[in-house]
C-alpha cells in the first residue's frame, strides 16, 4: 500500500494545539449574518403591503442566503462536536474505524456538504450574474422571457435541476473517481488534493478548474453589465428628461444596485475561492501535504459564506446606498455638462 503523507488521516482523537474558537466565531458570524438578510429580504416585500411578484435577482438573492445558511447549519454542528468530545469525524460515527482504512461515514459526509456548499453558491452568483447581463444588455429579450410574474416559475426547475447536477458531480468520490481524506486535527474532511492514484489528482483538479471556470465566467458577464451601463450612460438625454437645474438621474439605478452588489460579492468570492484552487492544483502536481495550508485554504472558502450576507446587509442600508446615488448622479452630471470637443 503506498505510504500517505496525511498523518491525520487515520486518527481518533484531535491533534493538539487547535482551538475551536475560530470555528465557533466562523458558525456564529454565518448564522447570524445569513438570518439578517434573510429578515432584510423578507421585511423589504411585506413593507409594500401587498408586494408584486417577486423578481429573479431577489430570488437568487434569497436562494444564495438560505443556501449559505444551510450549508453553516449542517456542517459547522460536526466541528463543534468533534471538538467538544475530542473526536475526529472519522472516530465519531462509525466509532472505532479502523486505523489505515477508509474514513468514516461521517468523514465522507462532510467532504461530500463541503464540495457542494463550495460550489452551489457559485452557481448561485453565475445565475445573477447573467441575470443581470441580459436585463441590461438584452432588456427586450429579458422581459419577454424573464418576467417578474413567471421569475419563480421558471427558476425553481432551473435550480432543481442545476443542484441535482451539482451533487452528482460532488458524489464522485464515494463512487470511486475521486478520493475523500480527513485533515488534520481530524475536524473536517474533503476531496484528496495531493497524492495518491491518478482517479484522486484528477477530480481534484477537476473541481478546481469548475471552481475557478465559474468564478471566470462570473467576471466576464459582470464586465459586460458594466459595458452596457457605460453605454447607456454615454447616451445622450431626452429633452423631456428631468428639469432644467436638476442633474439627470443616473441610468437604471435599480440595475446599477445589483451589479454593484453582485460585483462585491464575486471579488469576495475570487479572494475566497482562490486558496483552495491554488492549493488543489500544487497538491496535485507536487504532492505537497501541508495540511496547514489546506485548513487555511478551506477556512478562506467557508469566509465567503459568511461575508456575502453582511455585505448584502451593508449594501442595503440607507446610508450606503444614498451615497451610492449621490457618487453616480455627480458623476453622470459632470459628462453631461463637460462640452464635447468636436
Amino acid at each position: 500500500m503506498e505510504a500517505d503523507g496525511y498523518r491525520c488521516r487515520s486518527s481518533r482523537a484531535l491533534e493538539g494545539g487547535e482551538s475551536a474558537l475560530p470555528s465557533s466565531l466562523l458558525f456564529g458570524a454565518g448564522l447570524l449574518g445569513n438570518l439578517l438578510a434573510l429578515f432584510l429580504l423578507g421585511q423589504r416585500r411585506l413593507r409594500r403591503g401587498r408586494p408584486p411578484p417577486a423578481s429573479a435577482f431577489y430570488l437568487l438573492v434569497s436562494g444564495l442566503a438560505v443556501t449559505d445558511l444551510l450549508g453553516k447549519c449542517l456542517l459547522s454542528p460536526m466541528v463543534l462536536v468533534a471538538y467538544a468530545r475530542n473526536r475526529s469525524l472519522s472516530e465519531l460515527w462509525p466509532a472505532g474505524a479502523a486505523a489505515g482504512g477508509p474514513p468514516g461515514r461521517l468523514c465522507q459526509l462532510f467532504a461530500f456538504l463541503m464540495a457542494f456548499f463550495g460550489l452551489a453558491p457559485t452557481l448561485l452568483l453565475l445565475t445573477m450574474a447573467l441575470e443581470c447581463w441580459l436585463s441590461l444588455a438584452h432588456p427586450y429579450f429579458y422581459r419577454r422571457h424573464l418576467p417578474r410574474r413567471r421569475a419563480a416559475a421558471l427558476l425553481a426547475p432551473a435550480a432543481a435541476a442545476a443542484a441535482a447536477l451539482c451533487a452528482l458531480f460532488c458524489a464522485l468520490p464515494l463512487l470511486g473517481f475521486g478520493a475523500t481524506v480527513q485533515y488534520c486535527p481530524g475536524t473536517w474532511c474533503f476531496i484528496r488534493m495531493a497524492g495518491g492514484a491518478a482517479p484522486a489528482r484528477g477530480y481534484s483538479v477537476l473541481y478546481a478548474s469548475l471552481l475557478g471556470a465559474l468564478g471566470l465566467a462570473i467576471g466576464l458577464c459582470n464586465l459586460a453589465s458594466m459595458r452596457s451601463l457605460y453605454r447607456m450612460a454615454r447616451r445622450p438625454h431626452r429633452r423631456s428628461g428631468p428639469p432644467a437645474g436638476r442633474a439627470p438621474a443616473a441610468p437604471r439605478m435599480e440595475e446599477l444596485d445589483h451589479l454593484v452588489l453582485l460585483a462585491l460579492m464575486t471579488v469576495l468570492f475570487s479572494v475566497c475561492s482562490l486558496p483552495l484552487i491554488v492549493r488543489a492544483y500544487v497538491g496535485a502536481f507536487a504532492a505537497d501535504f501541508n495540511e496547514k495550508a489546506d485548513l487555511t485554504a478551506l477556512r478562506f472558502l467557508s469566509v465567503n459564506s459568511i461575508v456575502d450576507p453582511w455585505v448584502f446587509i451593508i449594501f442595503r442600508t440607507s446610508v450606503f446606498r444614498k451615497f451610492l446615488h449621490r457618487v453616480c448622479r455627480r458623476l453622470n452630471s459632470k459628462k453631461a455638462t463637460t462640452p464635447r470637443l468636436l
